[in-house]
């Protein structure tokens, strides 16, 4: 199907291009979010009706997006979740997660504007990208900890998520503390030849 882009899509175009899609795309996503329109001749004339107020509009909101990006980007956010000695989380963080901890922060993001690109399913220092307009992506730091203790101590570099060496605790294993004073290991055999 063909459509006439009402603002820049990213990998589709720029605002006012008529570009092809799949069909189910247009239906679904492009025109019930009012981000295209059916390119049809009476259409093409709209919009060209329309052209200026939508460039205004979208210069508008892109200066509005701007002013928050300057404020979020680099900023670091705390998020706590279960995770076992390994550090692997017991799920994962999902765009909802990250979209609260922003909004909580004190900024108003939507789910659909966080931008991961692999999932973080691991404690850590992860950062995520937030697109607030089409054209302006700011980045931020999430640290990913099981307390708010630990969180601090990867804000400083430390490895929270240190499996236990098992060489070490052979080491320090007492094979004489497990036994009881006074017995030996001939005492306990002579008991059971008797």
């Amino acid at each position: 199907m063909q459509v006439i882009l009402l603002q820049r899509i990213g990998r589709l175009g720029q605002m006012g291009d008529v570009v092809n899609v799949k069909d189910g795309y247009a239906r679904n996503f492009l025109l019930p979010q009012k981000k295209a329109l059916r390119a049809t001749e009476d259409n093409k004339k709209v919009f060209e009706g329309r052209r200026s107020q939508l460039e205004a509009e979208n210069l508008a909101h892109k200066a509005e997006a701007e002013a928050v990006s300057a404020k979020l980007e680099g900023q670091t956010f705390i998020i706590i979740r279960a995770a076992g000695d390994t550090g692997q989380l017991y799920g994962s963080v999902s765009t909802r997660d990250i979209a609260e901890t922003i909004s909580a922060g004190g900024f108003t993001v939507n789910r659909n504007q966080i931008v991961l690109d692999k999932p973080i399913k691991s404690l850590g220092l992860n950062p995520a990208k937030v697109q607030l307009h089409p054209e302006v992506v700011s980045t931020v730091s999430l640290n990913i900890a099981r307390s708010q203790d630990e969180a601090d101590k990867q804000a400083r570099g430390e490895d929270v998520a240190v499996v236990k060496d098992e060489a070490l605790e052979l080491e320090t294993f007492n094979p004489d503390a497990v036994f009881e004073e006074g017995h030996t290991t001939e005492d306990s055999e002579d008991a059971d030849k008797a």
